[in-house]
């Protein structure tokens, strides 16, 4: 659902200049060619794919399920200086449809200084602006706390914002368009989110879950949207140190309410609740890559259902335990995921176990 893409430095880039000379070389475009230089482009491509065995409580059959459950086209290039365009299409198992994920004219004329316009990530929590590629486990969006923000498409929305860095602090807002998803009161949600990095700064709008010891970080940050008195907000914690010779260590946390204003469950007018997250990245090399061992803990709670005969409040317990296998960071990484989701009440429990693959270009 979400994704933290950060394309533009990590695509293989082509370079629109060379195209150029080649034209150039067979007498095509000659007339233009003392008026233009053309900025490279950078593409890629990423893909999400996974076999999962489900297990409901009650239920005697088990489901087996093969699923391609991402799969994205990253462009993204400057139009001059200080002026760029990003364009990047998701396509999802779940609706089987492509769409466009990523549509932003971007300004961008110092690090203090920056505008967006179009449709991208919205100021949020780290979960939303990292993205299930750019997560440090598998099964993201699952516990009923990490980024519970309406979306139009992707966790994206159709808006403008400023965002800049001043130092250690980064600091976002905006205004966007979620197509009447605040229950028609009123399109435009207000969104802003501050986060100050005490250790190695984070550069750029996009956030990672873990930098697999290519920083040692210590991150604070807040964030809330609100709509005509509907609001969300939660608040986020990254703690990554690398310990010489002795591997990579990383602990995530976050805290989030929605209230009237997003959530996981429909029915429900609050969600709240909290996750916490710690890894260890083994530094050996074991053939091509490294093996890190993950566990998450997450706790939600629904409350102030549309019907409380039909909608009582409930919770959900969700733990996670994946061993990953990390061939070169976010672009080539192996996991072998267990979730396990437990409710006291309207839903039944069920657990999952599987192996997930994931490549980037």
């Amino acid at each position: 659902m979400r994704i933290n893409f950060q394309t533009h430095r990590r695509a293989p880039v082509f370079s629109m200049a060379a195209a150029s000379t080649a034209l150039l070389s067979l007498g095509i475009g000659s007339a233009f060619a003392d008026d233009v230089t053309l900025p490279p482009i950078s593409v890629g491509a990423g893909v999400r794919t996974s076999f999962t065995h489900t297990k409901v409580d009650g239920v005697s059959d088990k489901v087996d399920d093969f699923a391609l459950d991402s799969v994205r086209l990253y462009l993204s290039g400057s139009v001059m200086e200080h002026i760029g365009l990003t364009f990047n299409t998701e396509y999802n198992s779940s609706d089987e449809k492509v769409v466009v994920m990523d549509a932003i004219a971007r300004f961008e004329f110092s690090d203090t200084l920056n505008i967006w316009a179009g449709r991208f990530l919205p100021p949020s929590d780290r979960a939303n602006l990292y993205g299930p590629y750019y997560a440090n486990h598998w099964g993201v969006y699952q516990d009923g706390v990490q980024d519970g923000y309406p979306s139009e498409s992707v966790g994206r929305d159709d808006g403008v914002a400023y965002w800049g860095q001043f130092g250690m602090v980064k600091v976002s807002a905006g205004a966007f368009d979620v197509n009447s998803l605040t229950g028609g009161k009123s399109d435009v949600i207000y969104a802003g989110r501050v986060m100050v990095d005490f250790w190695d700064p984070e550069a750029g709008y996009f956030l990672n879950s873990t930098y697999y010891g290519e920083k040692d970080l210590l991150a604070v940050g807040v964030a809330g949207q609100s709509s005509n008195g509907d609001k969300a907000y939660s608040a986020d914690f990254l703690l990554e140190k690398k310990i010489p010779g002795a591997g990579v260590v990383t602990v995530e946390a976050e805290y989030a309410k929605y209230d009237g204003l997003g959530g996981y469950d429909s029915n429900y007018t609050t969600d709240k609740g909290y996750y916490v997250l710690a890894s260890y990245l083994f530094p050996q090399v074991v053939g091509i890559g490294k093996f890190q061992l993950l566990g998450k803990y997450g706790e939600a709670k629904f409350e102030d259902g549309a019907n409380p005969l039909v909608n009582p409040e409930y919770k959900q317990k969700t733990t996670e335990v994946d061993v990953n296998y990390i061939i070169k960071s976010f672009n080539a990484r192996v996991s072998l995921f267990y979730k396990d989701f437990k409710f006291d009440a309207v839903k039944s429990d069920f657990s999952q176990v599987g192996l997930g693959v994931q490549l980037q270009l």
